[in-house]
């Protein structure tokens, strides 16, 4: 089934019309791919080409989007949630710098086995997983070094 089909199947399913606002909000997240975004960012990119997609209807939607699985709002130590689309997407955690805020995805099948066995032998079914590490990156750590020097 396509993305824009399993869209329409989610809003049918919450009772919820199909707005030109909410579809201009599923094509932004897609458009986007793998990149994380906050609610701002999406109401900055409709303003810049002067659509008239509401931030009510930004924040709104994106709780829907969430609630249904369609979007994950991410808590990456920023001021504000950013989220990323779950359409077709890889597992995949995160690596966050506590200097810039960078956030950097990595993915691993070693990983993806652990979990998987991990599970299996404790009999949980787990319904979602949210790995992040926290640190410093390359760049950021390159950068204390040569102050410290």
């Amino acid at each position: 089934m396509n993305r824009q089909n399993l869209f329409n199947q989610f809003l049918e399913s919450r009772n919820l019309r199909n707005t030109a606002g909410r579809r201009a909000m599923l094509q932004e997240i897609l458009a986007l791919g793998e990149r994380h975004f906050s609610a701002e960012d999406l109401v900055a990119r409709f303003r810049q080409r002067g659509e008239a997609v509401s931030r009510a209807t930004v924040y709104r939607t994106l709780e829907h989007m969430v609630s249904g699985g369609l979007v994950r709002r991410l808590s990456l130590g920023h001021k504000h949630a950013l989220y990323e689309s779950s359409l077709g997407g890889r597992h995949h955690e995160h690596l966050i710098c506590l200097h810039c805020g960078e956030v950097t995805e990595f993915g691993s099948a070693a990983l993806e086995r652990l979990l998987h066995r991990v599970c299996r032998r404790r009999r949980f079914a787990a319904q979602r997983r949210s790995i992040q590490l926290f640190g410093m990156c390359a760049r950021c750590a390159e950068g204390a070094g040569a102050r410290r020097a």
